[in-house]
C-alpha cells in the first residue's frame, strides 16, 4: 500500500482536518501520481457538508487534480513515469454500457464512480485529491498542457469542461452570439473558452462589480440583470444562454433573451425545482437544456484547445492549511476565479 497525507471532513460539517491514510499499490493499468495542485470546486462543500444526501466519511474532497505520475502498472501504454497528468471527476466506469462506448462516461448507465465520495467497483471508497497521492487506471488518467501554468490547469478538470461541452455541444463559435449568466468560477471559463472559440461574448451579471473583469477575460459586452431595461434591450439576442448561477432566480426573462431556436443551458445546480412558463418556449421554440462534465475523450479535447488557445483558469493559490478559510470565501463569492491548493504545504 502507499502511505498517503490529505484533510479530510470526519463528519458531515466538520472542518477539513489532516488525515494519513493508504492508496493501493498500482495494478496493471493504474497509473500513481503526485499531486502537485487541487481546485476547490463549490460542489466540495456541498458534499463535504452533506447537502447533496448522505455522504461517506471521512471524505477527502477534490477532483481538479494536477500531479505527476511518480510510477506505472506492467501494462500501461498511455503514460509514463514524469508525466504532467490530471484526474477529473471520475475515476472509473462500467466501460461496457452505451454512454461509456461512446465516451460518454460521465453518463454511464451504472453511474461513474466519482474521484470522492463514492465507491470503487470492490466498495472500496473513493478518496480525492487533497492529498499528495492517488492512483487512478490510465483510461481515467488526461494529458495536461505543457505550456500553460500547471497550478492554473486544475481547475480545467471541472470548471474548464463544465463549460467547454455545453460551448462544443451548441457550437458556439463565429456568427454565435453566446450569453453567460453569473461571473464566478465556472462562468468566468465560459466567458474564455467561448472568447477563445470565436464567439460574441455577453456577461449577465446581477450587479455591475465584475464588469470590467468581464471584459479583461473576453467579453465583448456587460450587462445587469437588475436593471429591468436590460432585459427590453436584449429580447431575442442570443442563440445561446448557459446558466452558471445555483442561486434560486427565474428563469422565464432570460428565456425571452433567445433568438428563435434558440437554446438556455443550466449548469448551475439550484436547490429547488424551477417554474417556467409554456408561453416562455412555444414563442420561439426555445429549449432548455442541461450539461454536466464530459467524458474522457472530450475532456482531452478541451485540455488541447485550452493549450492551443492559451487558456486557463483565473486562481488564487492556498497552502492546505487554510482550506477551510477558503470553503467560507467560496460561499460568499470572495474568490476571483477559482482556488487551487498547492500540495507542496502538505506537511
Amino acid at each position: 500500500m502507499i502511505k498517503t497525507k490529505g484533510y479530510a471532513a470526519a463528519s458531515a460539517k466538520a472542518p477539513l482536518e489532516p488525515y494519513a491514510f493508504e492508496r493501493r499499490e498500482p495494478r496493471e493499468h493504474d497509473v500513481a501520481i503526485e499531486i502537485k495542485f487541487c481546485g476547490i470546486c463549490h460542489s466540495d462543500i456541498h458534499q463535504a457538508r452533506e447537502e447533496w444526501g448522505e455522504a461517506i466519511f471521512p471524505m477527502v474532497p477534490g477532483h481538479e487534480i494536477a500531479g505527476v505520475v511518480m510510477a506505472v502498472g506492467s501494462q500501461v501504454t498511455k503514460h509514463k513515469v514524469g508525466d504532467k497528468v490530471g484526474v477529473g471527476c471520475f475515476v472509473d466506469s462500467c466501460r461496457t454500457c452505451a454512454q461509456c462506448q461512446r465516451g460518454f462516461e460521465h453518463f454511464c448507465a451504472l453511474t461513474p464512480v466519482f474521484t470522492y465520495n463514492c465507491r470503487e467497483k470492490d466498495g472500496t471508497p473513493t478518496l480525492g485529491g487533497y492529498s499528495d497521492k492517488i492512483v487512478v487506471d490510465e483510461n481515467y488518467v488526461l494529458r495536461m498542457p505543457d505550456n500553460l501554468p500547471f497550478a492554473a490547469c486544475a481547475p480545467l478538470l471541472c470548471a474548464g469542461i463544465t463549460l467547454y461541452s455545453p460551448l462544443r455541444h451548441w457550437q458556439a463559435g463565429p456568427g454565435k452570439r453566446v450569453a453567460i449568466v453569473g461571473l464566478g468560477g465556472l462562468g468566468h471559463m465560459g466567458v474564455k473558452i467561448a472568447h477563445a472559440s470565436g464567439a460574441e461574448v455577453t456577461v449577465l451579471s446581477h450587479s455591475f462589480r465584475k464588469h470590467e473583469d468581464s471584459k479583461r477575460l473576453g467579453a465583448d459586452d456587460f450587462y445587469s440583470t437588475s436593471d429591468p431595461e436590460t432585459f427590453t434591450k436584449l429580447d431575442g439576442s442570443f442563440d445561446l444562454i448557459i446558466n452558471t448561477v445555483s442561486s434560486p432566480m427565474d428563469w422565464n426573462p432570460f428565456l425571452a433573451l433567445l433568438k428563435v431556436d434558440g437554446s438556455f443551458v443550466v449548469v448551475g445546480i439550484p436547490e429547488k425545482p424551477v417554474t417556467v412558463a409554456a408561453f416562455s418556449l412555444i414563442r420561439g421554440r426555445h429549449s432548455i437544456a442541461g450539461s454536466m462534465i464530459g467524458g474522457i475523450p472530450e475532456t482531452q479535447e478541451m485540455l488541447d484547445f485550452c493549450a492551443q488557445r492559451q487558456v486557463a483558469c483565473d486562481i488564487e493559490v492556498i497552502p492546505i492549511e487554510k482550506v477551510n478559510e477558503a470553503y467560507e470565501r467560496v460561499v460568499k463569492s470572495d474568490v476571483r476565479y477559482r482556488f487551487v491548493i498547492d500540495m507542496a504545504s502538505l506537511k
